[in-house]
């Protein structure tokens, strides 16, 4: 474990302490919701109570639970408690939803229902987490050794689509090997990570979002352009979602290869930010106008670097701890609000250079992004259990 400069840990602290300042208020005001993003009026939407596909069944509906479970470890407040176990109990109701749920059922209950099992030994909580990761486990393809990212209704000619967001969902795989003590969970989820390296990696060290991969071999069909720019550009998000998520593998392995993707990532996405002066656009390849950002991706990214860090020798520690910094006291200056005015935490995040929602979608409140804000600080400050 790395040793923060004083300094530094003077400022984690005193972010952390504003972070909590602002949650007690908003927390207490959303306990029985699961928001997503902001009005107008910058208050939290409850996509409890959404339409399609803002509703119990979207994929970041475990962020805001995840969230909460954060200020609790770190501050003990009952109210971040009550709010989680509200959300999660609302939770239930996508279960129902079969239809539309995916594989971001990692996403949901990994960090919800699966943090609260390990902090508070709830049993409901453990049956919920199982559940999702057998849910997962379904959808693995054990020709093409992946799980299934999307459903049918969104196959081409036959193919899957992998997209690299899935490197965040198999943690629950992780889990679920350990937690009923069989490695068939624990082998899927090394398999898809396999397929994932070798069909995302490109060789400047960046990664695809979505490939198209034929079901009977796995193998890559064609590489699509996803939420980024276009095909072939360097869409952050994507680029977080593999620092993190390969660096998750490597910490329930112990496979070094996963380790060294991570860092490749790591080093293009750090070469690529420095560049933007830590304001990390949505896409690295994007136009300079219009200016779009995603704090979202940033505030993933640090949490990746965080831990690999923790990996590595004094020299790289300084590489990707300095960068994690870096991205942290950007958005720390520039897009964080700490009143309560507004229920969010980060401002400009971005879904999609093309959103489905439009503007909207744009340079906005995303609760991923908070949530991600917050366990960075929480790793800096020092605090366990690791969610993921």
């Amino acid at each position: 474990m790395f040793k923060l400069a004083e300094a530094d840990k003077k400022w984690a602290d005193e972010v952390w302490n504003r972070i909590d300042a602002k949650m007690r208020v908003v927390a207490d005001r959303n306990k029985d919701i699961i928001p997503y993003t902001t009005g107008s009026d910058g208050r939290f939407i409850d996509c409890a109570k959404g339409e399609f596909p803002y509703d119990i069944s979207w994929w970041t509906n475990g962020f805001w639970p995840g969230y909460m479970w954060l200020l609790y470890v770190g501050t003990g407040e009952a109210v971040y408690k009550e709010a989680a176990e509200n959300a999660e109990d609302l939770l239930d109701a996508a279960f129902a939803e079969y239809d539309h749920l995916h594989h971001d059922v990692g996403f949901m209950w990994h960090i919800s229902a699966g943090v609260n099992y390990r902090l508070t030994g709830n049993k409901k909580s453990r049956l919920r987490a199982l559940y999702a990761a057998d849910f997962l486990a379904a959808r693995f393809n054990p020709e093409g050794d992946y799980v299934r990212s999307w459903n049918a209704d969104s196959d081409t000619d036959g193919y899957h689509k992998l997209i690299i967001d899935s490197m965040m969902n198999i943690p629950m795989l992780y889990w679920a090997a350990e937690e009923h003590g069989d490695d068939r969970y624990k082998n899927m989820a090394i398999r898809h990570a396999n397929t994932v390296m070798r069909t995302h990696l490109r060789e400047d060290g960046t990664v695809h979002h979505i490939v198209e991969v034929d079901p009977k071999t796995g193998n890559a069909i064609m590489a699509l352009g996803g939420q980024g720019y276009e095909l072939g550009s360097t869409w952050a998000r994507g680029q977080a979602w593999a620092i993190y998520g390969f660096t998750l593998s490597y910490i329930h392995t112990g496979d070094e290869r996963y380790l060294m993707t991570a860092k490749k990532v790591a080093n293009a996405f750090i070469a690529c930010a420095a560049q933007s002066d830590w304001i990390v656009p949505l896409d690295f390849r994007q136009p300079e106008e219009p200016k779009i950002y995603d704090t979202t991706a940033a505030a993933c990214a640090a949490c990746g670097l965080i831990e690999i860090a923790k990996t590595c020798s004094e020299y790289d520690v300084k590489n990707y701890l300095n960068a994690a910094l870096k991205l942290l006291r950007a958005m720390d200056e520039k897009a964080a609000d700490y009143t309560t005015d507004n229920d969010n935490l980060l401002n400009y995040g971005t879904e999609a250079y093309y959103p489905g929602r439009g503007e909207a979608g744009r340079n906005t409140a995303i609760i991923y992004g908070d949530y991600y804000y917050t366990e960075a600080f929480y790793k800096l400050k020092g605090f366990e259990p690791l969610f993921w």
